[in-house]
């Protein structure tokens, strides 16, 4: 099993924009990567996942605002957040799904992220 480290984070002003990253500390070429928030009190949800093709699926409540990217080279899986909303403050997870068998999800630790003024 491996984890992640990741940056980002912190306080974004209603309409602003916020970047997380989450490194790898094996390879994620056999994963499906996402995004993942828990906002106070709630499940967690999925925000977007991107295929081992490089692919993106968004829900719905972000897309046209946030953007995925991958970089198996580096390990790396990254989101770009834009046009944040108070409803947007949540805890964030990156997430390494590498499907059916005998490797589990690998999660981040989490980073949280807070639309005020």
């Amino acid at each position: 099993q491996g984890h992640f480290v990741g940056s980002g984070g912190g306080l974004v002003q209603p309409g602003g924009a916020l970047s997380l990253a989450c490194v790898s500390s094996r390879s994620i070429v056999g994963a499906v990567m996402g995004w993942y928030r828990q906002a106070p009190g709630k499940q967690r949800e999925l925000v977007v996942r991107i295929s081992r093709c490089g692919l993106a699926d968004y829900s719905d409540f972000v897309k046209g605002r946030f953007t995925i990217d991958r970089s198996n080279a580096v390990r790396t899986v990254t989101i770009e957040m834009g046009h944040m909303q108070p409803e947007g403050t949540a805890v964030y997870y990156c997430n390494a799904d590498f499907g059916p068998g005998p490797s589990p999800d690998v999660w981040g630790m989490g980073t949280q992220v807070t639309d005020s003024e």
